[in-house]
């Protein structure tokens, strides 16, 4: 399966507009975003587990990357609340099991090589600082190999000059509303743009709070699976 796997198309998607899927296990819905693969597969996907729902051990063979968007994710090893980042290295294995239900955004077997370290970080005690731009602050999550994710909460009237993201950006906008010279990105707003782009992106009365990555647009991991 191939969706949204060519990645020198900029690609924006509302994902409340998205219909639930059901995915193979019992209790888990999901809402894909890109994939180059079936069941084994690079994804960028929304993952809603209902309460009561527990899916079964299994061993990240590619790595997985976590946010916690709603709700409260629970393997374990731990409880992780909304706002929580995780990641979970190749070779890592868990059983989730959050009894209360969650939505998670996953992002699955985008680890470059050599990039083996586990994240837990908890974004609503973690210290945030103060971005190049006035107005935004940035809570770093992680950084390998030239690619770089952060949380960054943007004020309201907010604007960042033109960015040229040589290695291409994907944004998803939790709260508030993110605008650029495109477009305006509403909560829920998942967006890509290819490698060589340019952004300027700014904030109206609303503010944002946004996950950002940058740099792995092209990487190797999207070469196969």
């Amino acid at each position: 399966m191939k969706l949204n796997a060519d990645l020198d198309l900029r690609v924006v998607l509302h994902t409340p507009d998205i219909a639930w899927v059901s995915s193979p296990a019992h209790g888990v819905n999901r809402r894909m975003l890109d994939r180059i693969g079936d069941e084994v597969a690079i994804a960028t996907t929304i993952v809603q587990y209902l309460p009561q729902t527990q899916f079964h051990a299994h061993t990240h063979g590619g790595g997985e990357e976590i946010l916690v968007l709603a709700g409260q994710f629970s393997d374990e090893y731990g409880d992780y609340p909304a706002g929580t980042y995780l990641r979970n290295p190749p070779g890592s294995a868990h059983t989730p099991r959050p009894e209360e239900g969650c939505t998670i955004l996953v992002k699955l077997r985008q680890f470059l090589d050599g990039d083996n370290q586990t994240v837990r970080i908890d974004s609503r005690s973690a210290t945030w600082q103060a971005g190049p731009t006035p107005g935004v602050a940035v809570l770093p999550l992680h950084q390998h190999g030239g690619i770089v994710t952060t949380l960054q909460r943007w004020a309201p009237h907010t604007a960042q000059p033109a960015q040229l993201q040589a290695g291409g950006l994907e944004l998803f906008v939790i709260e508030g509303c993110l605008h650029d010279e495109v477009g305006r990105y509403p909560d829920g707003t998942w967006l890509r743009i290819p490698r060589g782009s340019t952004q300027a992106a700014f904030t109206l009365a609303e503010g944002a709070l946004v996950y950002v990555k940058t740099g792995h647009i092209g990487a190797s991991f999207f070469q196969g699976i």
